[in-house]
C-alpha cells in the first residue's frame, strides 16, 4: 500500500526557499534576480508560492547557495501532487485493468 502525503504537508518550495535560505542569509530580491539573471517579478512569485519552481531555477539556486536542485524539484514534485490529491475525489476514471 503506497503511502499518501496530506496536502498539509506538502510546502511549496518558494516558501521554503524564501525563510530557510534567501532571508537566512540576508539576499535581497533585487540582489538575487540580478545574481540569476532573471526578473525580480519572476523571483518574488516563485518566493511567495504564486509560481512553481522550474528546474533551470532549481539549478541556480544550487549554484548560488548549494542546496541541491532534486531536493528542490522532488519538493515541488511533493507540492504539486499534494494539491492535486485535493481534488482526486472530483476525478471521474475507470479502471482500464482486470482485477
Amino acid at each position: 500500500m503506497a503511502i499518501r502525503i496530506h496536502a498539509s504537508f506538502a510546502i511549496h518550495p518558494g516558501d521554503w526557499l524564501k525563510t530557510e535560505i534567501v532571508q537566512a542569509h540576508g539576499v535581497s530580491i533585487n540582489d538575487l534576480a540580478e545574481a540569476f539573471g532573471v526578473s525580480r517579478q519572476s523571483i518574488s512569485s516563485l518566493l511567495n508560492g504564486r509560481a512553481a519552481l522550474s528546474a533551470d531555477m532549481a539549478i541556480r539556486f544550487e549554484h548560488a547557495f548549494g542546496v541541491k536542485a532534486e531536493t528542490l524539484m522532488r519538493m515541488q514534485a511533493r507540492y504539486d501532487l499534494g494539491k492535486a490529491r485535493e481534488h482526486e475525489a472530483d476525478l471521474a476514471v475507470r479502471s482500464l485493468i482486470s482485477v
